[in-house]
């Protein structure tokens, strides 16, 4: 299973919203464990080590685990700012292929909000270079709703 690097403690609500969340649950067995720290410019952001257990081609990060990562690094980002949103657009640019035993350095931040839409970005390095970028729309989740 892929391997992070420690950091804070996500606040309870986060827990409570996500504990079976396959990318940052701390319920779900399966849950590649991601734990986003803030950062000064108000976004967030993680490390992630991977493995072949991840890939697409031999040797090569699957895309669908890449777009997950980018989509989980917004979602955390708007999460850090007690706010709960669902994924309403998510485009993906790749720009080189991602070698399996990478860590990868994950980052996310909000671009533009006009509650209850929230515009973010996010992208992560390998090596310090950039090997993709997402744009996502985010819809503010009604407390009341069942999702």
């Amino acid at each position: 299973m892929p391997s992070l690097s420690p950091e804070k403690p996500a606040a309870p609500e986060q827990l409570l919203s996500h504990r079976y969340c396959l990318m940052c649950g701390r319920d779900n067995p399966l849950s590649f464990g991601l734990r986003f720290a803030p950062l000064a410019d108000g976004g967030v952001m993680a490390e992630f080590r991977s493995d072949e257990s991840l890939q697409g081609y031999t040797g090569i990060m699957h895309g669908g685990v890449l777009s997950a990562l980018l989509d989980t690094a917004m979602a955390q980002c708007l999460l850090h700012r007690q706010i709960a949103a669902v994924t309403g657009e998510l485009n993906v640019r790749f720009f080189q292929p991602v070698a399996c035993d990478s860590t990868l350095s994950i980052r996310a931040w909000i671009d533009r909000s006009l509650p209850p839409l929230y515009h973010l970005r996010a992208e992560i390095r390998v090596n310090n270079q950039r090997v993709c970028r997402a744009k996502g729309r985010f819809m503010e989740k009604n407390a009341n709703a069942t999702i």
